[in-house]
Formats: structure tokens, C-alpha cells, sequence
């Protein structure tokens, strides 16, 4: 099945408001995620969001803290290891740019060298070179970080080639328009969060909101990439009762109108 945005996004949508049906979760996301290292439970529990998409249609509840914990750093290395030569360039050539000290000089009191003492044409064309290559990364750091949990293999963050193909199979259109989106939610998130006064404190309540959001809708996104295979579909007994059809991958009996098995998580 490939990706149907408009779905996508309202499913999430959906899959995110179940958060606060148990407001005591909410609560406890809204702590751990302003509490620096700890807030990498935070992130483990986006990885379970993902982890259990589709098959789950609320989000999981607040246990095992410490494979949590662990989860989310996974997701921090694989992310920083993507990040660290594009972060390189922008810093070097963000500091040549903008970015002095002052030394002593004999005779001349104090005066401001350039950073690094690069030239600042070069420090601009490292800063620009490091936004694209930020951006091009992330395009694939998205689903490497889906795949990676998905598979539960770490190595697999980086199987560049298979990433690769999942997009291909999602269409890269469709996927760039999907990271369009998110970006744009990502923005608006950013933008209430510097509003003056109460911005800070909007900002602390969404964060974790966004997170589970984005994941559902990050793991719905890979899944569309998975292409059941019809030879193996089992055929519906004569008389089947009407409003069921059986799942094409697995055989299981499920609801007409679902576009994923609830058994295995196949999409129909």
C-alpha cells in the first residue's frame, strides 16, 4: 500500500489524541523530557510508538524505563553519527563568520583575530556546504532510524542501500512532500514555543505530544513501503460472513473496512 498522506497525517492525529486519556502518562512524558539524559526515556518511547505501529492503534503505556532509556540512546548515537561531519562544517564555518576573540598584540593592546583564522569566504562556502549536506542527511535519516528500530538492529541505521529502497518503494515524491509536512509541524511547534512569557512552558507541554505524533506517522510512512504478497493469500471459505475478509499475509480473519491486520500488522 503505498503512502496515502492525507491518511497518514489523520490517523496520527487520531493515534496522538489517545495520549491524554491517561493524563498521569502525559505528565510523567512532560518531566522526563526536560530532565537532560533522562529525557532519553523520552525518546525510547517514541521508538516503541514506531515499534508497535500498526499493529497498535493507541500509544503504549509507561514501562521498562531502562530499555527505554536505552532505545533513545540508540537513536542519539545513530543520529549524531549522521549529523557530526554536517555539524563540523556549520560550526567551523559559523565561527569564522560570526565568532572572534581577542588576544594580546605587543604594543597594541587587545585585537580581534578571525576564528581559526579562516578566511570568511571559505567559512561561508563550509557553513552553506554543511546545510545542504544537513539536509540531505536528514532526508535519510528519517526512515535509517525506522529501520534501525523496526529491525531492532542497530548496524542497520546505516544499511544505506536498504533505506534507500524503502523510500524508492514509498516513492521518493511522496516521501519528500511527507517530510514537507512534518517540517512545517515541526515549525509551528518552534514558533509557539518563542512566544514571549508562556511560550517556554506551551513548548514543554507539546514537545513529547509532536514526538509521538511524528513517530506514529514516521513508522506509518515505512509501512507503506512493505508490499504484501498476494500468492500466499488464502482463499475466504464459502459462506464467510459478510463485513470480515482474511488478511493476505498472515490468513487471520479481520474487519472489512481494516487496512492493516491486527495480527501481524501487515498492510491489506
Amino acid at each position: 500500500m503505498l503512502l496515502d498522506l492525507g491518511q497518514n497525517i489523520n490517523q496520527s492525529i487520531e493515534y496522538t489524541k489517545k495520549l491524554f486519556s491517561d493524563f498521569g502518562r502525559l505528565v510523567i512524558l512532560i518531566i522526563l523530557d526536560i530532565i537532560p539524559i533522562v529525557n532519553l526515556i523520552v525518546a525510547g518511547y517514541m521508538a516503541r510508538v514506531i515499534r508497535e505501529t500498526p499493529s497498535v492503534d493507541s500509544p503504549p503505556k509507561l514501562e521498562n524505563y531502562g530499555n527505554m532509556w536505552i532505545d533513545g540512546l540508540k537513536i542519539a548515537v545513530a543520529s549524531l553519527i549522521y549529523m557530526i561531519i554536517p555539524m563540523i562544517l556549520i560550526i567551523l564555518g559559523g565561527m569564522s563568520l560570526f565568532a572572534s576573540f581577542m588576544i594580546p598584540i605587543q604594543g597594541s593592546g587587545f585585537q580581534k583575530i578571525p576564528f581559526g583564522f579562516i578566511p570568511a569566504g571559505l567559512g561561508a562556502m563550509f557553513f552553506g556546504i554543511g546545510i545542504i549536506f544537513a539536509f540531505l542527511v536528514a532526508i535519510i535519516l528519517a526512515m535509517a532510524i525506522v529501520h534501525m528500530i523496526k529491525t531492532d538492529n542497530f548496524g542497520k541505521a546505516f544499511a544505506v542501500s536498504e533505506i534507500l529502497g524503502i523510500i524508492g518503494k514509498i516513492r521518493w515524491g511522496s516521501y519528500i512532500v511527507w517530510l514537507i509536512v512534518i517540517f512545517i509541524f515541526a515549525v509551528i511547534v518552534g514558533a509557539i514555543g518563542a512566544i514571549p512569557v508562556i511560550g517556554w512552558l506551551i513548548s514543554l507541554v507539546i514537545s513529547p505530544i509532536f514526538g509521538v505524533f511524528a513517530a506514529r506517522s514516521a513508522a506509518l510512512t515505512y509501512t507503506s513501503s512493505e508490499s504484501p504478497t498476494v500468492t500466499t493469500a488464502p482463499t475466504a471459505p464459502t459462506g464467510a460472513p459478510s463485513g470480515k475478509k482474511f488478511c493476505i499475509s498472515c490468513g487471520a480473519e479481520i474487519p472489512d473496512e481494516a487496512t492493516f491486520c491486527p495480527g501481524c500488522g501487515k498492510p491489506q
